[in-house]
C-alpha cells in the first residue's frame, strides 16, 4: 500500500507544493519514505528520502523543486517489495537513451518481476535495488521509440490496465504506475 499523487499544470502553478500537500493527505498509505519528482518538460529533478512527508521536505526544498516545473509526481511508501531503505524510495528516476530523463512511482506489485529482471540481466542491464519498480524503469529505458507516445504505443499490445501502459509489453502488474 502506497500513496501516489500527480499534478500537471500551467507555468506559474507551484506543482511541487500541491504535490507536497497531496502526499501529506495520503501519508496514511505509506509512512516509510516520501518523494517528489518534477519536470519542466525537458529535465527531471527528484528528491526522496526516508521519513514522513514533513521530515523529508523542507520549505526550501519544495521551493527549489517547484521553480519552473509544470508536472510533478509524488509517492509515499509502505514497502511490499524491497527493504525499507533510502535507495528504495520513490519516485525512481531513470534515463531513456533517446528520450531523456523520467521518473516512475508504483503502487502495487509487478507479478513477474523476477523473470523480467533475469531477462534484462541476461541483456546486460544492471540493477541497483531489489525493487519491482526498478524493473519497470529498466524496461522503459530499453523500449525503443522516437517519442514517449511511441514508447507507450509499443506497450499497448498487452491487455493491461490503462495506468500501466507506460510500461513494457511483458510487464504484468497489479496497482497503479504513473510516470513523468
Amino acid at each position: 500500500m502506497c500513496g501516489v499523487f500527480g499534478v500537471c499544470a500551467n507555468n506559474g502553478v507551484d506543482v511541487a507544493n500541491l504535490t507536497y500537500f497531496g502526499l501529506f493527505s495520503l501519508q496514511h498509505r505509506g509512512q516509510e519514505s516520501a518523494g517528489i519528482a518534477v519536470s519542466d518538460g525537458t529535465s527531471v529533478r527528484v528528491h526522496r528520502d526516508m521519513g514522513l512527508v514533513a521530515q523529508v521536505f523542507s520549505p526550501a526544498e519544495i521551493k527549489n523543486l517547484g521553480e519552473g516545473s509544470v508536472i510533478a509526481l509524488g509517492h509515499t511508501r509502505y514497502s511490499t517489495t524491497g527493504s525499507s531503505r533510502a535507495e528504495n524510495a520513490h519516485p525512481l528516476p531513470f534515463h531513456h537513451p533517446t528520450l531523456g530523463p523520467g521518473a516512475i512511482a508504483h503502487n502495487g506489485n509487478l507479478l513477474n518481476a523476477d523473470a523480467l529482471r533475469a531477462q534484462l540481466q541476461e541483456q546486460g542491464v544492471a540493477f541497483e535495488t531489489a525493487l519491482d519498480t526498478e524493473v519497470m524503469a529498466r524496461l522503459i529505458e530499453n523500449t525503443h521509440g522516437r517519442s514517449w507516445e511511441d514508447v507507450i504505443r509499443r506497450t499497448r499490445s498487452l491487455r493491461l490496465p490503462a495506468s500501466v501502459h507506460r510500461l513494457h509489453p511483458a510487464a504484468r502488474t497489479t496497482g497503479a504506475c504513473p510516470g513523468l
